[in-house]
């Protein structure tokens, strides 16, 4: 009987390989899905420094931010009816693009927020807003990084799709932390110690940004330079990027900048 062991098992061996060999081209390899990002929420505060319900949105955005330390950027944006952009006397931080943004949003009263830009929010509903949102999944993977280099920025952005049919806009922010100029209180008086954080400063790739569409799998970069304001610190600088389309913001990211 062992004369016959061995030719049985060349026989198998070759039904295997011919069977395999058989194989349609598109049945050999099976796609396996990538798997859905780790949700930034991006909350966008309209505020102004004659708004003296503001420091309570202030509030709840410092409360998110630390339950919630990796995964909510805010965004501060002056302007609007309440905005300030001040005189020889005080600091105003309200801008046009401020009042662009407000605008363009048809606001009606402020503070009021855009959670990954889902409509208007009053500002006692933001908490209940961002973890509906951190509950979604996101299709985008982004990387951020920025330099300062003298008096520019200079940012590199990356976004990858995690499925196919991803289309919108990449917009990318100037902010700026700890400044000192005055603010209307809840109480009604001014008080102009006031620390205010996450200031909008300035648009790096304009107002809408620019279009952008990975296909699955890919990964597209993006390159920006901003000059910096010699009324900013650059200490206290950073940079938020984000992708949007009409159905809302699909990811975000936020980073500290480097000094060169």
């Amino acid at each position: 009987m062992k004369k016959y062991i061995l030719p049985l098992y060349l026989i198998a061996s070759l039904i295997m390989f011919v069977a395999c060999d058989h194989i349609a081209d598109d049945e050999r390899l099976i796609h396996v899905p990538m798997q859905p990002a780790k949700r930034v929420v991006l909350l966008e505060d309209f505020t102004g420094q004659q708004c003296v319900n503001c420091p309570k949105g202030s509030e709840v955005i410092e409360q998110l931010q630390e339950a919630y330390p990796d995964n909510v950027i805010a965004v501060g944006i002056h302007g609007g009816p309440l905005g300030f952009k001040g005189n020889s006397v005080n600091i105003g931080l309200a801008t046009d693009l401020g009042d662009t943004y407000y605008n363009h949003w048809e606001l009606e009263y402020q503070p009021v927020g855009l959670i990954n830009r889902h409509g208007a929010v009053n500002y006692t509903d933001w908490t209940k807003g961002v973890k509906e949102e951190l509950e979604k999944e996101s299709p985008l993977e982004m990387e951020l990084t920025a330099t300062l280099q003298e008096h520019q920025v200079h940012v590199i952005v990356k976004e990858t799709a995690l499925r196919a049919g991803i289309s919108g806009n990449v917009q990318v922010w100037l902010l700026e932390d700890d400044i000192t100029a005055l603010q209307k209180m809840p109480d009604g008086s001014v008080n102009k110690t006031y620390v205010h954080n996450h200031v909008l400063r300035a648009a790096i790739n304009g107002t809408w940004g620019e279009e952008c569409a990975p296909s699955e799998g890919e990964t597209l970069t993006q390159d920006y330079q901003q000059t910096i304001d010699d009324t900013w610190n650059t200490s206290n600088l950073s940079v938020v990027a984000f992708v949007y389309n009409d159905s809302g913001v699909l990811q975000a990211i936020k980073t500290t900048i480097e000094k060169q």
